[in-house]
């Protein structure tokens, strides 16, 4: 896997994760619409921990600096 995701883009990822997780923790979000969001949050942080997003493939995006 090449590394396709810059650090701005990974610390919006985890921002974004946090959030979510804190606001489904809280009470705040719930029901079937939390768990999706938790889940999307779960995804959001691993692929930021990798620094690879899947869905930047096909689409030949990638947010790294060039060299």
């Amino acid at each position: 896997m090449k590394k396709n995701m810059g650090s701005t883009d990974k610390i919006i990822r985890s921002v974004i994760a946090i959030v979510i997780a804190v606001l489904y923790f809280t009470g705040t979000i719930s029901g079937t619409l939390g768990l999706i969001l938790l889940i999307f949050g779960g995804i959001f942080l691993a692929t930021s921990f990798i620094s690879f997003c899947p869905l930047y493939v096909p689409f030949g995006i990638s947010t790294c600096k060039s060299k």
